[in-house]
């Protein structure tokens, strides 16, 4: 009896979680006009005759497309960039001694604690007075200073589960500590780094603050871009639902791809004997 309500219980949880997730797929297959007319639930086919003419409106149209275009050059180099400047960090804080480990590594994390909308007019002017405002390198140096705090207090610890007898070992063969990194320590890390890339891929992917706000014509992301559904007539409801789905699909491709990766990256450390 108890095992039938654990599961009836998950299964409810689940629909509560699941159903805005069907909500926007329904609303994404229906004309304009059933959007406010189909009642019940909006099963497709039953209550409504489905159409897939919003993705084409979508895909088809220019600011669509450039807005997925900046949206996965943005999170990809910012991730790229976070992983190339954090992890370094990370492995000095992990192996080497400085005059406080502990307070540069708090420093690092308490910049995640720093509201991001306290930066922005300092950004729009520094970005506006050499030039980059309106273009995705700015949005890139801007997501790659709030992600990199992740990446460095993350693998700082997955540098510190590793055994350091593997590049002392290297050393005496006569590897340098950057040859140590490189060719031990990276290797061994790259579960944790892929784990650590989704994360960081997310928040970027994500980002709306300074997307809407920097990102003025033609850098716009898909978050700045799903807010424009909102005109004089309302919330197009039907292209909110459109785009939503769109920019679900690259994270979720990418965290298929990588599921093996995250899992041992995530449960690295977790378990020591």
């Amino acid at each position: 009896m108890t095992d039938s309500l654990c599961w009836l219980l998950a299964i409810a949880v689940t629909l509560v979680f699941f159903f805005p997730l069907y909500w926007a797929v329904s609303t994404s297959l229906r004309n304009p006009a059933d959007t406010f007319t189909v009642t019940g639930i909006g099963i497709p086919f039953i209550n409504f005759t489905p159409t897939l003419d919003n993705f084409r409106t979508e895909l088809s149209t220019p600011e669509g497309f450039r807005a997925l275009r900046t949206s996965l050059f943005v999170s990809i180099s910012a991730t790229l960039l976070a992983l190339g400047l954090g992890m370094p960090a990370a492995y000095a804080l992990a192996r080497f001694r400085f005059w406080s480990n502990a307070d540069i590594t708090v420093w690092f994390l308490s910049q995640r604690v720093l509201p991001p909308v306290a930066t922005l007019i300092p950004f729009y002017i520094v970005f506006r007075n050499i030039g980059l405002l309106d273009t995705p390198w700015a949005l890139i140096l801007i997501n790659t200073t709030f992600v990199l705090p992740f990446v460095v207090v993350i693998m700082r610890q997955t540098f510190l589960d590793l055994p350091v007898e593997l590049e002392e070992s290297a050393m005496v063969d006569g590897a340098s500590y950057f040859g140590a990194f490189l060719r031990i320590a990276l290797p061994l890390a790259a579960p944790a780094a892929a784990a650590t890339a989704m994360i960081i891929f997310a928040f970027t992917w994500n980002e709306f603050l300074f997307s809407s706000s920097l990102g003025i014509t033609q850098t716009k992301m898909m978050p700045a871009h799903m807010a424009g559904a909102v005109d004089t007539r309302g919330i197009q409801f039907w292209f909110m639902a459109t785009r939503a789905l769109i920019a679900m699909v690259p994270p979720v491709l990418l965290a298929l791809l990588a599921q093996r990766y995250i899992v041992r990256g995530l449960t690295l450390g977790a378990v020591k004997g």
